[in-house]
């Protein structure tokens, strides 16, 4: 799923009718400072990153005055948080809560279901996991006749919202379901959704997620990529995007895993799976004699050639790499001979200019002897270190990943006496 930052999703909030603090997003202390002078009011600094407990590892803090906000924003600015550096802090005033809510939406794909299922819950300002099952209302939404006013206004009632604030609260949670359908949310979280001591209702937080099959319908949104993606993208797991973006037959995830400065210490292949469990399964059996992969790339479900064209090629580009491991440790239902065309075109255009790569193919599955076929016809006459195999060594991984190193080891021998 694309993911958002909490700024990021509070904007779509505001366009979409629905009231959230004052506040902007900082990079520096110094911004944070200008936003707190700006504002003119206590304020709360929150770091931007996309993981829960930020606040009880120490990424939202409290600011009085604007010198304090600059102070607490280059604490948290920096910061490590379950894995992922902190660049950026919100910087919003600071509320008068009376009343903390959860309300969100997300898709339950069960049998029984298979639509968005409305969340309501008085206990906000904690995980909803956490949360008493009677404490919690639930709306499964019937996507045709789709929500009404009074649906939202009777689910908070029922939990025994009342008095000034509750039309105010079942119009956010009004407003937030129809948020979540017209911009393809697979999750949309709003918690906690506060009442503060003047009757104000507010989305004091914000938890966005789009469903990465829908992001053609909106270029607004500027995703690089499409789907979990936690770190910076490189030029490689960008590139890979585009073959999963265009062309929605089958799979064609990349990711690069090593940096080029790793990668050139050496011991490091590129990878290429089919099927994850089968590709966990490789990269285990690599790491066992002691090779690393630098990127994880799967084609699976039946992919065109072009895709698995595409995919070999940009794994083959990758610089430093000792060789190229097609880790197909699966009886694949697909039809492998797709496979097998588009991995001879790459290797065919690729091979020349990599004298003695070492390249290992384990295919088998649908169509196994004429992909089989394909293979060591399309490849046999090349003076390469290629070498092919079938269903006989499907369930052999440490043989597979031997021959691996062996051919790598051998490589390194010619490269070194060059």
């Amino acid at each position: 799923m694309a993911k958002f930052l909490e700024y990021q999703g509070k904007e779509y909030f505001r366009q979409n009718g629905i009231p959230t603090p004052e506040g902007a997003v900082a990079n520096t202390p110094a911004e944070a400072k200008a936003i707190a002078q700006k504002l003119g009011k206590p304020v709360v600094v929150k770091a931007q990153v996309q993981v829960g407990g930020r606040g009880k590892a120490g990424g939202v803090k409290l600011a009085n005055t604007p010198e304090e906000a600059e102070k607490v924003a280059g604490e948290i600015l920096g910061m490590n948080l379950k894995g992922l550096l902190v660049k950026q802090v919100l910087v919003e005033e600071q509320l008068k809560i009376a009343q903390e809510f959860y309300a969100g939406i997300i898709i339950n794909s069960a049998q029984d279901v298979r639509g968005p299922v409305l969340m309501f819950s008085p206990d906000g300002g904690m995980d909803i996991e956490s949360v008493p099952a009677d404490r919690i209302a639930t709306l499964n939404v019937d996507v045709i006749k789709g929500l009404k006013p009074y649906d939202t206004l009777d689910m908070a009632a029922s939990m025994g919202v009342s008095g000034n604030v509750l039309r105010g609260v079942g119009d956010i949670v009004f407003k937030l379901f129809h948020m979540f359908q017209k911009m393809d949310c697979r999750i949309l979280e709003i918690n906690p959704l506060v009442a503060t001591e003047d009757n104000k209702v507010l989305a004091a937080d914000c938890r966005m997620a789009v469903d990465d099959q829908a992001l053609f319908r909106h270029p607004e949104l500027g995703i690089k990529i499409g789907r979990e993606f936690l770190k910076e993208p490189t030029d490689i797991d960008l590139m890979g995007w585009t073959f999963e973006a265009s062309d929605f037959r089958g799979t064609s995830y990349i990711a690069e895993m090593a940096s080029p400065a790793e990668v050139a210490e050496g011991g490091y292949v590129g990878y290429h799976g089919i099927g994850g469990g089968a590709a966990m399964l490789g990269m285990d059996a690599l790491n066992k004699v002691e090779l690393k992969v630098a990127d994880y790339a799967d084609t699976s479900g039946n992919p065109t050639a072009s895709k698995v064209y595409r995919t070999t090629k940009l794994i083959l580009s990758q610089p430093g790499i000792e060789g190229y491991f097609l880790s197909g440790f699966m009886m694949a239902n697909q039809e492998q001979w797709h496979h097998a065309h588009g991995l001879v075109k790459a290797l065919r255009e690729e091979l020349p200019s990599k004298p003695g790569f070492p390249v290992v193919l384990l295919l088998c599955g649908n169509k196994e002897k004429e992909s089989q076929k394909i293979l060591k016809e399309g490849l046999a006459d090349m003076n390469a270190r290629v070498e092919i195999y079938d269903r006989e060594h499907v369930y052999d991984a440490s043989f597979i990943a031997g021959r691996m190193k062996t051919l790598v080891d051998e490589y390194r021998k010619e490269k070194s006496a060059a």
